[in-house]
C-alpha cells in the first residue's frame, strides 16, 4: 500500500479489534473517524492518552466521531488494556504493521541510548466520505483531545 497524504481517500482496511471483532473502515462511512497510533499498551504515556480519549469519548460521540486506537500489541494485550481502563472505543492490533505502514508511523527512535523501530505517536482524522483531512505527528498528549475536538467542532460550523 502507498502512504497516505491529506486529501486522499483512505483505502478500506480490515483489522482485528477488541471484543473478538474484525473492523473495516467502510463500517464507518458517514462518520468521522479518529485513528490514533500509540507505541505500547500499559505504558505511562499510552495509558494517559487512552484515558484522555476515554474521558472525552462522549464529546467525540456527540460530533458523530468514532475513535480507534492502534498499536502493534496483541489482541490479548489490547483486551486487557481496554478492560483495565474501561475504554469505550475499540483498539486495533497491527502486529503485521499494515496500518502502521499505510499511515507511515514506524520511525527510528532513541530508547535508553539505543536506536529502535517503533510507532511515532500520531493521530489521523478521516471525514465521513473516507478522506484523510488532517494528521498530527509526534503528538504531545496534553491537550491533544481538546485540539481534536476543536477541529471537529469547527468542521461542524463550516457545514
Amino acid at each position: 500500500m502507498n502512504q497516505l497524504a491529506i486529501g486522499q481517500t483512505v483505502p478500506d482496511f480490515q483489522a482485528s479489534a477488541t471484543g473478538v471483532k474484525t473492523i473495516r473502515l467502510a463500517d464507518y462511512v458517514g462518520q468521522f473517524v479518529v485513528i490514533y497510533f500509540y507505541p505500547k499498551d500499559n505504558t505511562a504515556g499510552c495509558t494517559q492518552q487512552a484515558q484522555h480519549f476515554r474521558d472525552t469519548h462522549s464529546q467525540f460521540n456527540a460530533l458523530n466521531t468514532v475513535i480507534l486506537g492502534v498499536s502493534r500489541d496483541s489482541m490479548r494485550s489490547h483486551d486487557n488494556f481496554k478492560a483495565k481502563h474501561e475504554l469505550p472505543f475499540d483498539l486495533l492490533s497491527d502486529t503485521d504493521e499494515v496500518l502502521c505502514q499505510l499511515f507511515n508511523v514506524i520511525k527510528m527512535k532513541n530508547m535508553y541510548g539505543k536506536q529502535v523501530r517503533g510507532i511515532e505517536r500520531s493521530t489521523f482524522l478521516i471525514n465521513p466520505e473516507g478522506v484523510l483531512i488532517q494528521e498530527w505527528r509526534k503528538v504531545k498528549i496534553a491537550n491533544h483531545c481538546d485540539e481534536l475536538l476543536h477541529v471537529l467542532k469547527s468542521l461542524f460550523l463550516i457545514s
